[in-house]
């Protein structure tokens, strides 16, 4: 089980590492990568239909401003792919890269979380993965639990 996290740029580094961190804590292999959609299309294509044969069960496409990345990937690879739309310099506030990403045609579907949400890709793609592994699902169970035992004590210091 491993789970590819690609990027069109390296400027979108800094948000797709939430998704590389969450899946070590859930200890699930990735592999990471530079792909751009719109500067090296061949490399894209190479991606796209042979992340299957290494082994990739899951793959996460960060993209900004035009935001092709996800979905070419999804039109070219039979795995699922989570598109983490991202605010990037040429960006308008992002939405672009939303809707880029979000309005995807009948037949390629890409799982889209918020604008830079990486980490919620990330628990999205354990999510895809503990559902037929059950030493991943039991990370989750527990990693949501935490997430109930946080909000419970910040209520319990509120009321203080």
């Amino acid at each position: 089980m491993k789970v590819a996290i690609i990027m069109g740029s390296i400027s979108d580094m800094p948000i797709m590492q939430e998704a590389i961190d969450i899946l070590k804590e859930f200890e699930i292999e990735t592999e990471v990568d530079i792909v751009s959609a719109h500067r090296t299309p061949e490399k894209l294509f190479d991606f796209s239909k042979n992340a299957h044969n290494r082994g990739i069960s899951v793959i996460i496409a960060g993209a900004g401003g035009a935001a092709h990345l996800p979905g070419m990937v999804a039109s070219m690879s039979p795995l699922p792919v989570i598109g983490v739309p991202i605010k990037s310099s040429n960006s308008i506030d992002g939405w672009d890269s939303v809707l880029s990403i979000l309005q995807m045609p009948s037949g390629v579907p890409v799982a889209t979380v918020a604008l830079n949400g990486a980490k919620n890709a990330g628990i999205l793609a354990a999510q895809i993965i503990g559902s037929s592994n059950k030493s991943v699902l039991e990370k989750i169970i527990s990693y949501k639990e935490s997430l109930k035992e946080i909000v419970n004590k910040s209520s319990e210091n509120l009321k203080k």
